[in-house]
């Protein structure tokens, strides 16, 4: 069972690769449709004002945010032997809800609808991290 913390981690880096390909894959067409030249985005400010649809790089840069915290946890967990059937859950919980969250942000893009999914993975991770914590030092 120790092993199996890295498969939640390899899921995560899965959907970031998926991401990264959708967003290069946009920007590219949306160039390429506008004849923008790739110096006139050189910075982020051009790239705002020139880029429309930023919904892909978006969620990118999301996927460095709460997931760092993630990847952490799955390295305390399997560092100090922490690998649980709850441990396991409550990452795959987490690697769902970014799924979806995700999946909601390169598509359609309804802010309440993101936002309660991010706001659900936010509370799985906290969780996981409450769990890690009692588990090392409270149990």
């Amino acid at each position: 069972m120790p092993r199996a913390i890295f498969l939640p981690a390899f899921a995560m880096v899965a959907l970031t690769i998926v991401v990264w390909v959708r967003m290069y894959t946009m920007r590219i067409a949306q160039m390429k449709r506008e004849r923008i030249h790739p110096q006139a985005v050189a910075t982020s400010a051009q790239s705002a004002a020139k880029l429309t649809d930023s919904r892909a790089a978006d969620n990118f840069r999301n996927l460095f945010e709460l997931p760092v915290l993630f990847y952490l946890a799955l390295a305390v967990a399997a560092v100090s032997g922490l690998v649980t059937t709850t441990t396991l859950v409550l990452a795959w919980l987490f690697v769902l809800l970014r799924v979806a969250h995700s999946a909601i942000q390169c598509s359609y893009n309804k802010v309440m609808h993101r936002f309660q999914v991010y706001f659900a993975g936010g509370v799985v991770l906290w969780l996981l991290w409450a769990w890690l914590a009692w588990l090392l030092f409270l149990r």
